[in-house]
């Protein structure tokens, strides 16, 4: 299974670097959230790739569920897709943009890829192994290194999103006495997290499961949680597929 959600993320990627080269031009979904091109030639790839390998597993994709494409997904496994995470990103040519996909089982991420075509890597994880990918210009992978996350140090490195960020993210960390901030786009931060690049990404402004789940099943594989604000792990497959308000971490102190 891995083998084929990589492939159809590096060739959905491909089909984003295209478009980004050439422009995409900006349209508006009912939310008033932007959407280009890219968002939906990526999705078109990705679902033809699952379609073709696991016709029995429901997906529920970003760009499906905004034209009202919603499959049943009962009580059993479904895949979860964002096409194109980080879409603002995207539009203002910066490389903090990825492709999600991730499986879920009884409303829990257990395996996800994450890749950022831009920055020529991904991020890859199932059962108990987490790695990331350095990815060539051809669009294969050239190397695998397994990853995982680090101790807490005395001071923490904390993420926060570069264009949803709030005030009660900014009060969080101030409150827990975080100074060090480091600001990423998309689904990158968790991936930072999971890899030991960082300790703690705290979200108190509106996401939805499909811009998470895929990096919350590589952070949770590489050792480290997703929580709401009251401590339970985030789960999956909720009416509206609206997350609550959460604290994504790395390791433990040391």
């Amino acid at each position: 299974m891995m083998n084929i959600l990589e492939k159809a993320a590096l060739e959905a990627g491909r089909a984003i670097l295209d478009i980004h080269a050439r422009g995409a031009q900006v349209m508006f979904k009912a939310d008033c959230s932007p959407v280009t091109e890219a968002d939906r030639t990526a999705e078109t790839i990705i679902l033809s790739h699952l379609a073709d390998a696991f016709a029995d597993i429901p997906v529920i994709a970003e760009e499906s569920v905004a034209a009202g494409r919603i499959p049943d997904i009962g009580a059993g496994r479904f895949f979860l897709v964002d096409p194109l995470d980080g879409t603002k990103e995207f539009i203002a040519r910066n490389g903090d943009f990825t492709v999600n996909i991730a499986l879920i089982e009884a409303g829990v991420p257990v395996a996800g890829v994450v890749y950022a075509p831009a920055c020529g890597r991904a991020y890859s994880a199932a059962g108990t192994g987490a790695e990331k990918l350095e990815v060539t210009a051809g669009f294969t992978v050239a190397s695998r290194t397994a990853i995982g996350v680090r101790p807490c140090p005395t001071e923490p490195v904390a993420l926060v999103s570069r264009s949803h960020n709030s005030p009660e993210t900014l009060a969080f960390l101030d409150g827990k006495g975080i100074a060090a901030r480091r600001v990423v786009g998309s689904s990158l931060k968790f991936c930072l997290l999971a890899e030991g690049a960082a300790d703690v990404y705290p979200r108190f402004s509106r996401t939805m499961e499909w811009d998470t789940a895929a990096g919350d099943a590589i952070l949770r594989i590489a050792g480290g949680t997703v929580t709401d604000i009251e401590g339970a792990p985030l789960c999956y497959g909720k009416p509206g597929f609206a997350n609550p308000f959460f604290i994504a971490t790395g390791g433990l102190p040391a």
